[in-house]
């Protein structure tokens, strides 16, 4: 019997799952990926590594994609809770360049299914986050790209985060609704706007 159940997000392949949690009174277990579930569920994706970060408050990591190595991710959150993003990248697609968010925390166990072909982000709205995330294929320095987070065409709306949209994605323009800065790299401070991207080139 499978121990998933996987929910359509409205973007072909992009998937939220989420794993039953058995719970006694020591507390919970919980299986995180097996591979006969998922196969059933129609992802027969094969992953190569584990990778975990961890962040705090006001911190948005994204949104981020490789070019010609693209990686399908399967993400959630090991302890705290993020706003996690993945926008449709494939040329091509019935819904390019539309985006789908959720909630992923330690609480709902929740975890998104993000195939290749996407560029990807999450803000951190917990004290501390650690975001964890298989991914199918090996890291290649120099094939990154990246988006703005908040470039007005793809209108991400990423909670708990006010300011307005200063024509480049600038964390000194945002902050948090409890007033803490947002928190970007300098990296991700200079990504271009989607029409501007790789992508088009």
């Amino acid at each position: 019997m499978s121990q998933i159940t996987v929910r359509e997000t409205g973007i072909e392949g992009l998937l939220v799952i989420e794993p039953t949690v058995h719970r006694d009174a020591r507390g919970f277990f919980v299986e995180f990926y097996n591979e006969r579930d998922f196969a059933e569920a129609g992802i027969d994706t094969h992953f190569v590594q584990d990778n975990v970060s961890r962040s705090v408050r006001g911190v948005l990591r994204g949104l981020h994609f490789q070019k010609h190595f693209p990686q399908a991710k399967l993400v959630r959150a090991g302890r705290g809770r993020v706003f996690d993003v993945a926008v449709d990248l494939r040329q091509g697609s019935a819904t390019f360049g539309q985006w789908h968010g959720e909630i992923l925390s330690e609480d709902n166990f929740r975890q998104m299914y993000v195939p290749e072909g996407f560029a990807h982000g999450y803000l951190v709205l917990s004290d501390e986050a650690e975001f964890c995330y298989k991914v199918n294929d090996f890291y290649h320095p120099g094939d990154e790209g990246g988006i703005a987070f908040n470039d007005p065409a793809l209108g991400i709306e990423w909670p708990e985060l006010t300011g307005e949209y200063p024509g480049a994605p600038l964390a000194s323009a945002y902050r948090m609704t409890d007033g803490r800065p947002l928190i970007l790299s300098a990296k991700d401070e200079n990504h271009p706007l989607m029409k501007d991207s790789w992508i088009f080139t």
